[in-house]
């Protein structure tokens, strides 16, 4: 049964839909309806431009959820509609009792993501839907790299924000782990691994401490949702594949910081950085999503690229603008498929 659009917690223009799942869990997806100026207002375009007709679908990463009002706002003023998917164990799909990003293999999102298609409107049928934009960040860039991949002909274009595709002690590092884990994963799923996680990351980016960010810390807490074999097992499995080629068949755009702060202690660095990922080794893996993948390093980036101080995510926008254009239709492309003809 389809639930309503209800108000969502994010305020004016946000509603949100409760998405039912096959054995009784839940998803929800976000959408934003637009109080903000409207893309001629903004940009000065010609009336013939009315921006980029397309649907965006966000997913969120690891111990996390959607709360970042300005990316919707940003892909609204683009002409854009926008979505985000909160996953079944996370954020307003949370309830008290559930384990909290419970998940034995990152295909079990599937049914998540084909829940939100269908609330979107969307056929799933090539050519008869507006083009659909995945943007998904950290294990979410993971989740819908891998999805993209199992699913052409769905999405038009792909945009990872520091996504988790490779370990941080590289892939020789996951693979001498791997059997370990994936052993524990079998005889004990859910005990939790010893913590990593030394809040670092929340001190960069909680308006309580050193950001300027709120949000619930019920849904995203200082040192994260504790890990447990299940959920590493089905990333490293994720993360091979991702190794093994992906051969996604349209653009991929990765953004990254230009530089990692993986020390186990608070510094300064850690303002200008991203905490989580080995974002070096991410960018080698990132050649393996696709035929045509553009890696594009923000200088002193976070983690989350969109959570980095404003002129960071002023460029992060920028570059976005200019590579999604040609990503949905590359200029001339007719005349070069006519050009190249018989050669």
């Amino acid at each position: 049964m389809t639930q309503p659009w209800t108000p969502d917690i994010l305020g004016e223009g946000f509603e949100q839909q409760t998405l039912n799942l096959d054995g009784g869990a839940v998803a929800t997806l976000v959408r934003y309806l637009g109080v903000d100026p409207e893309w001629l207002a903004v940009s000065g375009a010609s009336p013939d431009d009315t921006g980029i007709d397309a649907d965006v679908l966000y997913v969120h990463g690891w111990s996390d959820y959607f709360f970042q009002k300005h990316v919707a706002e940003f892909w609204h003023r683009a002409g854009a509609r926008f979505y985000a998917l909160d996953l079944h164990n996370y954020g307003r799909s949370l309830s008290p009792g559930m384990v909290p990003g419970l998940v034995t293999n990152l295909a079990d999102y599937d049914a998540d993501i084909e829940a939100a298609l269908s609330a979107m409107g969307r056929s799933g049928t090539l050519g008869r839907d507006r083009p659909l934009i995945l943007l998904g960040h950290s294990t979410g860039g993971l989740t819908l790299s891998l999805w993209a991949a199992r699913h052409p002909g769905i999405a038009s274009a792909v945009i990872l924000n520091s996504p988790w595709l490779e370990f941080q002690a590289t892939e020789l590092g996951r693979r001498a782990i791997a059997p370990l884990v994936g052993l524990h994963a079998r005889l004990h799923p859910l005990t939790p691994l010893p913590p990593v996680d030394p809040g670092i990351y929340t001190r960069a980016v909680s308006a309580t401490l050193d950001g300027e960010w709120d949000y619930n810390l019920e849904w995203r807490p200082d040192r994260g949702f504790p890990i447990t074999p299940a959920f590493l097992d089905a990333v490293f499995r994720g993360q091979a594949t991702v190794a093994a080629g992906l051969g996604i068949e349209v653009p991929v755009l990765v953004l990254l910081s230009d530089k990692s702060y993986l020390q186990p202690k608070w510094s300064a660095d850690a303002l200008t950085a991203d905490v989580a990922l080995n974002v070096d080794a991410v960018a080698h893996r990132a050649l393996s999503l696709a035929d045509t993948v553009t890696v594009s390093r923000l200088p002193n980036a976070f983690h989350d690229i969109f959570l980095s101080p404003e002129p960071v995510r002023r460029q992060a926008f920028e570059r976005i603008g200019r590579w999604l254009p040609m990503a949905l239709q590359p200029s001339n492309a007719e005349a070069w498929v006519a050009r190249t003809a018989g050669l």
